[in-house]
């Protein structure tokens, strides 16, 4: 274990305050308020615990919104890692391209989702074109209405057919306005394609409903080819204004939480300048006088070989050029910081104390046994005499 010598003479060297968060300085905190408890009046207590509760309320908002940004990044990266290498240098390259038609982009996309909107009422249009020409073919009456199962006596219809589907149903969903309609020309294309098999999958190859729908079929399959390259082009088109438009978002996204993350690091050099400031003035009002440093000294070398270990760690926590593990240690007192200085005033207090405890139960245990040792020694007298009275009477 080191030794230490205690050595008071150097003038006291400025306390090197690590910038950090709130929670690193409440220690700090806690030995200034104790120190005003011991030295200072009401009212400086009282206009303490005030500043310190303000700052606490503010920080506590602060980790909020720090939360919120890292909760933010963590997900970004978590994105960034489930895409490829060569997209990831794509985006990277195209960035600040991006981020420059940014604002553009924002104004111009009413007019981009007007077009867009307008471009797919003219498809619907053309695809209702198709479909009249369909329904106005002398065999579509059987597929106009869905099938009256009850009528026809079909009643294993719905055992063989899932999705029952006619061109009045088609018609009723590409007309409704309450969000419950096709939302685009493909949609529609499959329902068409579903009324045409479902005939042909419940009627035999030689009935005539089922002749009647391959026939259909084959022609609006047919229309449908003319109509389909505008349809790829206006879904290319869709997906491409859709990673656009999901890109500026997560662009706006990342310039608020940066921004958020800017604030964030201005205010909180903010608090720890202020708490810096509050601790400096309180340790200027009250410092540890001479004979107080005289006292920790003296008290330092009466800890126990663990608890002066620990003690040594508490200098050297402000102090990394310190070795608190050499074997002779030098401690200079005066050398000390005031937030050292109290740290290991608090700390040898309680040490002591818990040593004086120790020694205490110690003592007691030892008279207890010493005690209880003398007790049966006249237990076991006692019983020798009785058994020298009783072997004299059998005598």
């Amino acid at each position: 274990m080191p030794t230490q010598r205690v050595w008071e003479g150097s003038n006291p060297r400025p306390h090197a305050y690590c910038k950090g968060f709130y929670q690193k300085k409440t220690v700090d905190s806690s030995i200034l308020e104790m120190r005003l408890v011991e030295h200072g009046n009401d009212a400086d207590m009282v206009d303490f615990r005030h500043s310190v509760d303000q700052m606490s309320t503010r920080v506590h908002k602060l980790e909020q919104r720090l939360s919120e940004v890292e909760q933010f990044y963590s997900t970004v990266s978590k994105k960034q890692l489930n895409t490829s290498k060569g997209s990831s240098i794509v985006r990277d390259k195209d960035k600040e391209k991006h981020i420059s038609n940014f604002k553009k982009r924002q104004q111009d996309a009413p007019r981009r989702e007007a077009a867009a909107a307008k471009r797919m009422q003219e498809l619907m249009r053309q695809f209702g074109t198709i479909l009249r020409q369909i329904t106005q073919h002398k065999w579509a009456g059987p597929f106009m209405q869905p099938v009256d199962v009850e009528f026809l006596g079909l009643h294993d219809y719905f055992q063989v057919i899932e999705k029952p589907m006619d061109f009045s149903t088609i018609k009723t969903k590409m007309e409704a306005k309450d969000g419950t309609g096709y939302e685009n020309v493909r949609e529609i294309c499959a329902d068409v394609r579903l009324i045409f098999k479902n005939a042909m999958k419940y009627n035999n190859e030689r009935d005539d409903v089922h002749v009647m729908a391959k026939s259909l079929l084959v022609k609006f399959e047919e229309k449908w080819l003319q109509l389909l390259p505008k349809v790829d082009e206006e879904e290319k088109r869709r997906k491409e204004e859709e990673a656009e438009a999901q890109l500026d978002m997560q662009l706006a996204q990342e310039a608020a939480h940066a921004r958020m993350a800017r604030d964030l690091s201005n205010e909180l050099d903010e608090v720890d300048l202020y708490l810096e400031e509050l601790r400096e003035m309180v340790l200027q009002k009250f410092r540890m006088t001479t004979t107080e440093k005289r006292r920790l000294g003296t008290a330092l070398t009466q800890l126990s070989p663990d608890n002066l270990s620990k003690a040594l760690l508490i200098i050297a926590q402000s102090n990394p050029s310190f070795q608190a593990t050499a074997e002779e240690v030098d401690v200079d007192i005066d050398a000390q910081s005031e937030s050292t200085l109290w740290r290991l005033k608090f700390f040898v207090k309680e040490s002591l104390q818990a040593q004086g405890k120790n020694a205490v139960v110690a003592s007691t245990n030892n008279s207890n046994h010493n005690e209880n040792n003398k007790r049966k020694r006249e237990i076991c007298d006692a019983l020798a005499k009785t058994s020298q009275k009783r072997s004299k009477k059998l005598g």
